[in-house]
């Protein structure tokens, strides 16, 4: 699946053309859109070729985060941010795709998407021995994120 010029914020602005969302809720469904595209998009855990955008989420108390989302977005606290109008995305396959992402994981609420993500080994391991309070800006591997949707994927098959 090819991606030009895509972006987290598009990425962000997809979701937010659905509905109004908080802050958190943009995180963990652009996280959720970037693991599963490495983990559908890519053969090998040692040779990550295709990601969604180049930022790398870290493994912040509340689950996956990007920081220039969480940067974008922290004046919104835990108010929602505004629906946006229209998103101009012209590769079918990535429309396909977010929406399926959009379909399975937008019906969760912020909290239930954090608690998902805390159960899951790429932010697990990318935490390692850190308090559930202690703050980290530790990237989650794309190695680690693609080994575990890619077996999660192949499981659901």
């Amino acid at each position: 699946m090819e991606t030009n010029v895509i972006t987290i914020d598009t990425i962000a602005n997809f979701f937010l053309s659905k509905k109004e969302l908080t802050p958190k809720k943009i995180q963990k469904l652009v996280y959720y859109a970037y693991a599963w595209f490495i983990a559908l998009n890519n053969q090998d855990p040692d040779d990550i070729q295709y990601s969604l955008f180049d930022e790398e989420p870290e493994a912040w108390v509340h689950g996956p985060v990007f920081p220039s989302l969480y940067s974008k977005y922290k004046d919104y606290y835990w108010h929602e941010v505004e629906k946006i109008q229209n998103v101009e995305i012209d590769n079918d396959d990535l429309l396909s795709f977010l929406n399926n992402v959009w379909e399975i994981f937008g019906k969760y609420s912020a909290d239930e998407l954090e608690y998902m993500t805390h159960q899951e080994e790429p932010w697990k391991k990318a935490r390692g021995g850190l308090s559930p309070i202690e703050p980290s800006c530790k990237k989650i591997a794309k190695k680690d994120i693609f080994i575990y949707y890619n077996k999660l994927s192949t499981n659901e098959n």
